[in-house]
């Protein structure tokens, strides 16, 4: 375990050294106004070997087969459909800014009945709305579905989610976003994770580069750029300007814990204040030895069964103890917590009890 432990404060120590190389701009922000924007549709799949939906438990499937069809010229009205080779199915899709008519874009394809695999389901001509009612673009092709899913007589087994699956460039855009980019006279750079030395750091940095103020930090997320300060073309030539410039970003203080998988990530910068901590263990044991007991013979009495438990519960004070000094750092956590021997899931208690003591200088994330 103190070897896997090890394995821990060298992968942590090497991601600390790779935060603190310098990152793109980029890579750090956003661009205020441009974004992608979300897509909607509903549509039909077909071609499925007897997976789809059964149409008396999704009736809205039928409805929509009757719709298709009679927009293709087929009246089927008060015809009764017994096929349980199609579904229906809901098809999201991320329309990305500056999306030209005539490109492609991906499509995620979930089923909204009973349909219980869309592995080799093709989805009909779907139309994609966004949150203007507008359709944007068009949806149609085959399905790679993830997963599978086997059943028997008695018994099924289902492997990752067959219920859903992907298009790669399954959406033709038809419609583009009516967004003006090049008369902006100013673009809002904002920071994915609000930090104020950061955005002072990139404010200090393109006003550098371009030697004249054309940054200004608004606050802790927010850069103004003032492109008519920048002497630029256009707005997109300023910030292809500025957005492969490099600097180190700063980080707060953090730690986060996954308890479901035993997960410990910290960063280079969390600090603990001296302290000692020592690890005991707890155990409880509890064992059932129900016991039969027979009426006499030739009674009217009948066989009953008396519970019987056995408690027992020990303890082991000081196993261990470790004091870590004032200002440790990241490896110093760890080669701390590797004295004790313990385990992830113990240091993640160990971790919490530090916390509480108000001995660990950051935050503390518990998934």
């Amino acid at each position: 375990m103190i070897r896997n432990l090890s394995l821990i404060a060298v992968f942590l120590l090497c991601a600390s050294l790779a935060m603190s190389a310098p990152v793109r701009i980029k890579d750090l922000v956003e661009y205020e106004g441009v974004r992608a924007n979300d897509l909607i549709g509903y549509g039909l799949v077909i071609g499925l070997d007897g997976t789809g939906d059964s149409l008396r438990n999704a009736p809205f499937t039928e409805d929509l087969i009757s719709n298709i069809l009679e927009r293709l010229g087929t009246n089927v009205t008060g015809e009764a459909f017994r096929t349980k080779n199609i579904a229906s199915v809901f098809v999201t899709a991320k329309l990305p800014p500056f999306s030209r008519g005539g490109s492609y874009i991906d499509v995620a394809v979930a089923t909204i009945g009973d349909a219980s695999n869309l592995r080799g389901g093709i989805l009909v001509m779907t139309p994609l709305r966004a949150a203007d009612g507008d359709i944007y673009a068009v949806a149609q092709g085959a399905i790679i579905a993830g997963g599978a899913a086997v059943r028997g007589a008695a018994e099924q087994l289902i492997e990752g989610v067959p219920t859903a699956g992907v298009i790669p460039s399954g959406a033709l855009v038809e419609r583009e976003v009516a967004f003006d980019f090049k008369i902006l006279k100013t673009i809002n750079l904002a920071l994915r994770q609000a930090d104020f030395s950061t955005a002072h750091k990139i404010e200090t940095l393109i006003n550098k580069n371009f030697k004249s103020p054309v940054a200004r930090m608004l606050d802790a997320a927010t850069i103004e750029i003032d492109i008519l300060k920048t002497n630029a073309s256009s707005p997109a030539h300023a910030l292809s300007a500025i957005e492969n410039l490099t600097l180190i970003p700063e980080r707060k203080a953090r730690v986060v814990v996954d308890q479901r998988s035993g997960t410990i990530v910290m960063g280079a910068e969390v600090r603990i204040s001296r302290v000692a901590v020592s690890q005991g263990n707890l155990t409880l044991h509890i064992q059932e030895s129900p016991r039969a007991v027979q009426p006499n013979p030739f009674s009217q009495g009948e066989t009953i069964v008396l519970p019987r438990s056995d408690v027992s519960m020990g303890t082991q004070e000081n196993i261990a103890l470790a004091e870590v000094p004032d200002g440790a750092n990241l490896s110093e956590i760890i080669a701390g917590l590797n004295a004790l021997g313990v385990g992830a899931k113990e240091m993640i208690d160990i971790l919490k009890s530090i916390k509480a003591a108000g001995a660990l200088h950051a935050e503390f994330i518990v998934q």
